[in-house]
């Protein structure tokens, strides 16, 4: 008997549909996952979707809502004195609210010149740190370093104000204000009286309440600012200062612009620890050691005792330009940061 040998065949594909032993092999479909099981049962894909797409834009609309109705409530509410006083409400002096006459100018000058004392101590504080925070500093010390210049902005501003009446005001009227006096008095800023509490020590209380703001975001404009230009800069044969200064510092300068605005638009707005420390008079000095009052200070000591419509008007008023003004500031910070920071690559340390 003669054995024939067949030749070993290709195997045939599993979705072929010749039949192999009397039986056509049948393609099983894949075995769908829970979460697909589970919406194809429920059948409402689709329509989950656009539920939590409008649930997510109805809390953002709810942010235009929140200033609309709060900008509503100050308007409406402070229509008494803009019908009796106008414009003519921001320059005037006076502050009477036995005969009914309010004029905001010591207000509005007050908060104007405490946050000017408090840029002009926190900004080249600020960009110091900054820089040395993004330059210079050990990696072992940056975490903690950082970590406690952050810890400024979470300090609630009651304490703040009470540090400063117990610590800080002492300490001024005590050793730093004579010394001012004898310095600087010649230029009338820095002349006696000196009770301790005035404009000069709330600009101060500012500068430690805006250093945070101001670091940190010099820290990420700073930090967007591309690796290769410090590198190009060092190529040239500059020392390390003329790096920072014209690679980092010049490429930055919008962004550092920007946060310097935006601590001016908290310093303009913060309450209870400059109402604590600036002694709360309505009036117009040069000295910055003479006690005055902010826009938000008045505004927090005299609502309580507004005993009248038009004076509760007055208040509400000065809330209002508090109000705008903040707005308008923060706008401009954010544009310019905007600016510096699109499209930049993070730096690779």
């Amino acid at each position: 008997m003669s054995l024939r040998i067949q030749e070993p065949r290709a195997p045939k594909s599993a979705d072929a549909a010749t039949p192999v032993d009397g039986l056509v092999p049948v393609a099983v479909p894949a075995p769908a996952s829970g979460v697909r099981a589970f919406l194809q049962a429920r059948g409402s894909s689709s329509m989950a979707d656009s539920t939590f797409r409008w649930v997510m834009l109805l809390c953002a609309l709810s942010i235009f809502a929140i200033v609309g109705l709060i900008a509503v409530e100050l308007v409406v509410h402070s229509q008494l004195t803009l019908a009796r006083f106008g414009l003519k409400f921001f320059v005037g002096s006076a502050w009477d609210p036995v005969n009914s006459n309010f004029g905001a100018l010591p207000f509005v000058y007050g908060t104007l010149v405490s946050s000017a004392v408090a840029l002009v101590i926190a900004v080249p504080l600020a960009v110091g740190v900054a820089v040395f925070l993004t330059e210079m500093c050990p990696k072992a010390l940056r975490g903690g370093l950082s970590f406690l210049t952050e810890l400024l902005a979470a300090i609630p501003s009651v304490v703040y104000g009470l540090w400063g009446i117990f610590v800080l005001v002492p300490l001024l009227r005590g050793y730093i204000d004579p010394v001012l006096i004898k310095v600087l008095g010649w230029t009338g800023l820095f002349v006696r009286p000196d009770f301790g509490i005035g404009m000069f020590a709330a600009g101060v209380i500012l500068a430690i309440m805006i250093l945070p703001i101001i670091s940190s975001l010099t820290r990420e404009v700073m930090t967007a600012v591309p690796h290769t230009q410090r590198e190009a800069v060092l190529a040239l044969g500059a020392t390390r200062w003329e790096m920072i200064r014209m690679g980092v510092l010049r490429n930055a300068r919008i962004g550092i612009v920007g946060s310097i605005i935006l601590g001016l638009g908290r310093a303009l707005g913060e309450t209870m620890a400059v109402a604590m420390v600036i002694g709360s008079s309505p009036t117009i000095s040069k000295s910055l050691l003479a006690p005055a009052s902010t826009m938000a200070s008045v505004i927090a000591n005299e609502f309580a005792e507004a005993a009248d419509d038009t004076y509760r008007s007055a208040l509400i008023e000065i809330g209002l330009a508090l109000f705008i003004v903040t707005i308008i500031v923060n706008m401009l910070a954010r544009l310019l940061v905007w600016a510096v920071t699109r499209g930049a690559p993070a730096r690779v340390n």
